[in-house]
């Protein structure tokens, strides 16, 4: 373990602050090996610019971290989500976004996948209109994995970005490629290998502070700008933060506010009752919201799900016509339209085969279909997690576009979405049966003992998961336990099942030759059995990360 010195980036007006007067930055003390790609992006400008986020901004985190634990237990002792009183004037007054640069008018597909060099250079080169470089939900994240994606974004935004796989393949980028988007760390974690004053630095700072160092210059110099997904807000108060740290950022590096652009992902079911709010706090930042239906359904299990009524059945029938996702998709096709942001839709997960076109004809079919429901209620694009399906999303938003790059003139205010509406589960999407169980028992297992192998992309049963899908599935086996729900036939669903089920699960996954880690296993044990629901899988699973 060694200190870096935090000295300050020559030429930059980082080392002064409001008065002139020099900085004096603490340096940042780092644990992780010192690989080559480290050298590159931890230098001691770099850093000194993440500590001084750091610095200035990580007391507001915890504070906001703590409101949010606060508004838990209200809602743990009875309370319902609602529209805040004291945003009505924000939600009910004229405004709009600035308008979207250039390389964001257009956004009818958009990739997503992890930080390494060839899924990068697939998804830049795959046709798509924006590519989103993820550090959060799809990367697991090692510190070899972290400081190695931030050298691929620096040779991605030069054009240099190469990889040969281990049978010689060699992957280059294209001369046109993806629009550059990075989705930095949620506001709730941390990066354990880099500690100030002994304290892990937050995760969302330090993944922004260097790629925003890093890159924020080059890309503005080639007519583009450091573009961002932000994951797992909670409220308008989160977005403001975010906001503080953009305009300090561009300050610091004398980059032109409004240099920044970001979209937000709708993933929590208390952003959902904020997203005026939300693009209000961002306003000459923002460019979009996105919506995060995985997380989202996660997210109203991890607020409501201690009562009956809103317990949810199987995860395959909760799809984006039950009532309370319906509402949701409408209010934000509804919130980003009446500003002026792009509202965006949200992921095809499947993985074609190349052995079985029939799989690939059934799965296509479900896709076209999940996308022309979207480019139906007015979004402006969608997401998809693999190369070969941006065609397919592309033809259904290309057929509704009509040679328009976006939808924002589709208002769709004639229904009213209420907090009711919000929260609208039926009984018919409360039914549980035994292969739904079963289905996120070995989904669960097989992701999270992946992601403790450094893999967050993971193919499970022809589909492309990641964190979101692990979260959605333990959240749902805590909840039927916790409530005692039954099967459709009438069994009960306790503890006792559960690790009947979980065993015959692991005898089948081993006969397929799928191998378990014994440390996945007792953490979903002891998720599932919890009296509190514990609140992301990521902090629980983190210390036993492999470096």
């Amino acid at each position: 373990m060694f200190d870096l010195a935090a000295t300050g980036p020559q030429g930059h007006g980082l080392v002064l602050n409001e008065e002139g007067s020099l900085i004096e930055t603490q340096p940042l003390e780092l644990s992780g090996p010192v690989s080559a790609a480290a050298e590159r992006i931890l230098t001691p400008e770099a850093m000194a610019f993440v500590a001084e986020l750091v610095k200035r901004f990580e007391s507001e985190r915890v504070a906001l971290l703590q409101h949010r634990m606060q508004r838990l237990t209200t809602l743990q002792n009875g309370q319902l989500p609602d529209f805040l009183p004291e945003t009505e004037a924000v939600r009910r007054e004229p405004w709009a976004v600035c308008p979207a640069p250039p390389d964001l008018r257009d956004r009818r597909v958009e990739i997503t996948g992890p930080v390494d060099a060839k899924m990068m250079i697939n998804a830049l080169n795959s046709g798509a209109q924006v590519f989103m470089a993820d550090f959060e939900d799809s990367c697991s994240p090692t510190w070899s994995n972290i400081v190695e994606g931030q050298a691929h974004l620096m040779d991605a935004v030069r054009g240099t970005l190469a990889h040969r796989s281990p049978d010689g393949k060699a992957y280059r980028l294209a001369e046109q490629v993806a629009t550059l988007v990075v989705r930095p760390r949620g506001w709730h974690l941390t990066e354990r290998h880099v500690t100030l004053d002994g304290v892990p630095v937050s995760a969302s700072l330090f993944d922004f502070g260097l790629f925003f160092f890093h890159n924020a210059e080059a890309l503005i110099a080639k007519g583009s700008g450091p573009y961002l997904y932000l994951p797992k807000l909670e409220g308008h108060l989160e977005a403001r933060l975010w906001n503080d740290v953009f305009n300090f950022a561009q300050d610091a590096l004398g980059v032109p506010r409004g240099s920044i652009r970001a979209t937000v992902l709708i993933e929590t079911v208390l952003a959902a009752f904020e997203m005026d709010e939300i693009l209000f706090e961002l306003k000459e930042h923002a460019t979009g919201l996105n919506a995060g239906r995985w997380d989202y359904i996660f997210s109203l299990i991890k607020k409501l799900g201690h009562r009956p009524e809103f317990l949810l059945g199987d995860r395959a029938r909760i799809t984006m016509e039950v009532p309370f996702l319906r509402s949701y998709a409408d209010l934000l096709v509804q919130s980003c339209h009446r500003r002026g942001a792009h509202a965006i839709g949200g992921m095809a997960a499947f993985i074609p085969s190349r052995r079985h076109p029939e799989i690939n004809e059934r799965a296509f079919a479900r896709v076209r279909e999940d996308k022309e429901r979207e480019a139906g209620l007015g979004f402006d694009g969608t997401w998809v997690a693999h190369p070969d399906l941006v065609p397919v999303a592309r033809d259904v938003f290309d057929r509704v576009l009509a040679g328009r790059c976006h939808q924002l003139e589709r208002r769709r205010e004639a229904r009213q979405v209420r907090a009711a509406h919000l929260l609208e589960v039926r009984p018919e999407d409360q039914a549980l049966t035994e292969a739904g169980f079963d289905n996120n028992v070995s989904v669960a297992m097989q992701y999270l003992s992946a992601w403790l192998g450094g893999t967050g992309a993971v193919a499970i049963n022809d589909l492309m998961e990641d964190v979101a899908t692990a979260e959605i599935s333990r959240a749902q086996l805590w909840q039927w336990v916790r409530q005692g729900a039954r099967l459709a036939d009438g069994r009960p669903v306790d503890e006792a099942f559960y690790r009947a089920r979980k065993e015959a699960e692991m005898a089948r996954l081993s006969s397929e030759g799928v191998a378990l880690r014994p440390e996945a296993i007792a953490l979903l044990d002891d998720w599932v059995v919890a009296e509190r629901f514990p609140e992301f899988l990521t902090l629980s699973a983190y210390p036993l990360l492999q470096p």
